[in-house]
């Protein structure tokens, strides 16, 4: 089977190059190895060094050098709306549930969550489903700072990445 061994940004490789599109979500761009199957049916091991953070545009190398470019394929995701004041309490709200949070000029996106919305509403936010490829914030812990995930902190927290919570280790 033939692999991708390298994931190299968009924009840094040769557009010539691409014989097949992948649209993977933001979960499935964090990946390690993994059996692929792109758009055009090329079936492929991804067989990286270490999970990173595939964006919108990078391109998957194969060991031949043909080129397989990512798409951040669009999810269900909540878009939570308000006025300045209230986005940012509710930034902090979400974060301090460590739930990832996108951050936009005027609206915040999470995965959608009955809990956390009903929570939202009753703080005053107006929530909407919406379907859109999600870049959460990589966080302060994060290695790779456009915006990666460390499943596992060195600062007392534990990560569950079905969930995508942390517990605390140290009494919060």
């Amino acid at each position: 089977m033939i692999r991708a061994t390298k994931v190299l940004p968009a924009g840094e490789w040769d557009p010539k190059a691409e014989i097949d599109v992948i649209k993977l979500t933001h979960d499935s761009r964090y990946r390690r190895r993994v059996t692929m199957r792109a758009a055009g049916d090329t079936v492929f091991l991804l067989d990286l060094p270490e999970a990173g953070r595939m964006k919108d545009g990078d391109g998957l190398r194969l060991d031949d050098g043909r080129m397989i470019r990512v798409v951040a394929a669009a999810e269900p995701l909540l878009e939570i709306t308000g006025d300045a004041h209230l986005l940012s309490r509710l930034a902090w709200h979400l974060g301090n549930r460590h739930v990832p949070a996108e951050i936009r000029t005027q609206a915040l996106r999470i995965t959608p969550d009955h809990v956390l919305e009903a929570m939202l509403k009753k703080l005053g936010a107006h929530v909407a489903p919406i379907e859109a490829p999600f870049y959460p914030e990589a966080g302060a812990y994060a290695h790779d700072h456009t915006y990666s995930h460390d499943h596992n902190h060195d600062h007392g927290h534990q990560h569950d990445p079905r969930t995508h919570r942390h517990k605390h280790g140290h009494g919060h």
